[in-house]
């Protein structure tokens, strides 16, 4: 019995009885952002729709423990998430059933799906076609915004690329290059807590080896800002990597994925993606552009996410 049935059978019984002490618990507003709520239905409906088939098979005893634990990260990745879409609506950004519907069709067309075969993956990630249609349309919604308010204010000109290959000399030569994709956890603020986010690490990973797509996970778990992009961390040149990373994919083929692995930031699964060197000047001139690219844009996203927190009114009620 999933955890919603059993929600709903709890509900009926309380709905009978006429406890209305009971019925505020059944489903309590667990957090307020500005003028909505997340209520405790709506958190659980949404952890239990992201588990791996693993937790989605224990008792429910086990699998609310298993969701008890997550509450707290995932609210706040709710949190952030809620405080964008208002960001959107304020700023009048809408995505239309059509949009959706062609959204579907280009995923279908891209991993060669047909409507049963799409069904079928979307039933493996847990999810109803109308809710995998309310998450796309969620985050169209908030790569449109992300857009108007960050991407679309960066410039990287070709004198900032010329300027950091002069202060960089000799560190920008024709090297072996990895684009990879992550998703990244933080490190817990309690340190009893990191147990927690190895086992999130493994259902991830679980989802990942069940048929999940890579960019939709990162962009639903993931704790970095790449997450708006799906995982993507560009091309990086293998000088740039820490030791542990260049460790982790000198054991990986394009298209293959890590184990979970801790660094000093947290626990990361990564993704190798193309391996290359450039061909010419003009490629690693352009690799170079994405890569400040991408720094002032995480930069800028984490600082705008601040800045949306601390001008609106969050109350954690967990």
């Amino acid at each position: 019995m999933s955890v919603l049935r059993l929600c709903v059978i709890i509900l009926c019984i309380v709905l009978t009885s006429g406890s209305a002490l009971s019925s505020f618990l059944m489903d309590r507003v667990v957090a307020v952002v500005n003028q909505e709520v997340i209520t405790w239905s709506q958190l659980y409906r949404t952890m239990e729709a992201d588990a791996s088939p693993q937790v989605k098979a224990l008792d429910d005893q086990e699998r609310m423990k298993i969701f008890q634990q997550s509450e707290a990260p995932f609210l706040e990745k709710l949190i952030d998430m809620r405080l964008q879409l208002q960001e959107a609506r304020r700023m009048n950004v809408h995505v239309s059933k059509a949009e959706v519907d062609g959204t579907i069709e280009q995923i279908k067309a891209k991993y060669a799906m047909d409507d049963d075969s799409f069904q079928l993956s979307l039933e493996k990630q847990g999810f109803t076609l109308e809710e995998y249609r309310r998450r796309l349309q969620e985050k169209v919604m908030l790569d449109r915004v992300v857009g108007k308010v960050i991407r679309s204010k960066i410039v990287v000109s070709d004198e900032d690329v010329e300027a950091y290959i002069k202060e960089n000399k000799g560190a920008t030569e024709g090297e072996e290059r990895y684009r990879i994709s992550q998703i990244f956890l933080k490190i817990p603020e309690q340190p009893e807590l990191m147990n927690e986010v190895e086992s999130k690490a493994a259902e991830i990973l679980d989802k990942l080896r069940n048929g999940g797509r890579f960019e939709d996970l990162a962009s639903q778990y993931s704790q970095d800002p790449s997450s708006q992009s799906g995982g993507d961390l560009g091309l990086i040149r293998k000088q740039d990597l820490n030791e542990q990373f260049r460790e982790v994919i000198s054991a990986l083929k394009p298209g293959e994925t890590s184990e979970p692995f801790w660094t000093s930031k947290g626990l990361h699964i990564i993704q190798l993606t193309e391996q290359t060197r450039p061909e010419d000047d003009q490629e690693q001139f352009e690799e170079i552009r994405e890569k400040l690219f991408k720094e002032i844009f995480e930069k800028k996203y984490r600082e705008w996410i601040k800045h949306l927190r601390e001008h609106s009114f969050i109350e954690i009620r967990l």
